[in-house]
């Protein structure tokens, strides 16, 4: 027997790293999955090009014509994605104060949806609903003479937009503009149209990010090389309460998915929302969050594929059932390896 003084440490009783000794014991209790078809694929069309036009602030990322736009989404679909998002770039003589661009029947988007489901009709098609790609200003509404962003009057312009591309075959029309009441005009005007069958992905939790620069570059929305000053509409980083309060007020207008923007900057919104909605929820890895990992990998700080994949595990374990990703196109390409 010992003296009680040099009597041996206990042994713990329980030990956690039992089950994470071999990789197959990780795999057999992982408790989060990322497949593709999780996965949405963001893809930016303009017309006028004789081949894909990069974006230097988003690595790897193009701009598509419309005849190379319906190729890549025959090529991602063959690799395993089925569900894309749309964006359109235009030129500036498209633009005008008033949007007009986005209630032509014809314009780039409608053809591009008509286009595709006409080719692919398995895949799922997400159309943007907002004012800013069509705007001289880059706002994602009208302005009133004040030049403050009219509220009432956008959401007309929008519902017209959401019902044009109805119209044209989209599966789900996205609302990303941060109006009142959008989500309910939409819906109403879709109904009473006959197109009860399009969804309504409302991007409800949007906030007024740094983290879209890239994107603004993407779509052609930034002016004069500013950012906009949009926190008007858009929520304020600092506020939870309000982006769950405009979340369950677009769920009870009639949206079929909510979104939160950007996912990995607010996962705690995201975590708070799936305790709030029996909706599924999406969650936008915004091109700011796609840059930033691409940058410290290019300096060597991160692995590019490892800090990829943590970032989205992540966002899918805060309760994303969809997430926007940049990086969908190549966890596709290595998916089929």
């Amino acid at each position: 027997m010992f003296p009680d003084s040099r009597l041996p440490d206990p042994k713990p009783l329980r030990r956690p790293r039992r089950n994470r000794r071999s990789e197959g014991l990780r795999t057999a209790l992982r408790e989060t999955h990322l497949g593709l078809q999780h996965l949405v694929t963001p893809l930016f069309v303009k017309e006028g090009l004789s081949q894909p036009e990069p974006i230097d602030s988003l690595p790897g990322i193009f701009r598509f014509s419309p005849d190379a736009l319906l190729h890549e989404i025959e090529r991602l679909h063959g690799l395993g994605l089925s569900t894309f998002a749309l964006f359109p770039c235009l030129p500036p003589e498209s633009k005008d104060l008033e949007a007009s661009e986005a209630l032509n029947p014809d314009n780039l988007i409608n053809r591009c949806l008509r286009r595709i489901k006409t080719s692919l009709p398995g895949v799922t098609l997400i159309s943007d609903v907002a004012l800013d790609p069509y705007t001289t200003h880059g706002h994602d509404g009208i302005l009133d003479p004040s030049g403050n962003v009219a509220n009432d009057a956008t959401v007309t312009i929008l519902a017209r937009m959401a019902l044009l591309q109805a119209q044209a075959g989209v599966d789900y029309v996205a609302p990303s503009d941060m109006m009142d009441g959008r989500v309910r005009a939409i819906r109403h005007t879709l109904d009473l149209a006959g197109h009860e069958s399009t969804g309504i992905l409302a991007y409800s939790s949007k906030f007024a990010s740094a983290y879209y620069g890239p994107f603004r570059d993407a779509v052609g929305s930034r002016v004069s090389g500013s950012y906009l000053d949009k926190r008007s509409y858009q929520l304020d980083p600092a506020n939870s309460r309000e982006a769950l309060l405009e979340a369950l007020l677009d769920e009870e207008e009639g949206a079929d998915i909510l979104m939160v923007k950007p996912a990995g900057l607010y996962l705690d919104i995201l975590s708070k929302l799936r305790q709030k909605t029996l909706l599924p929820l999406a969650a936008y890895q915004v091109s700011g969050e796609y840059a930033q990992i691409h940058a410290a990998a290019q300096n060597g700080w991160l692995d590019l594929k490892q800090a990829r994949d943590e970032s989205l595990l992540a966002i899918r374990r805060a309760g994303a059932d969809l997430i926007f990703s940049y990086f969908a196109p190549a966890i596709a390409a290595e998916s089929s390896i």
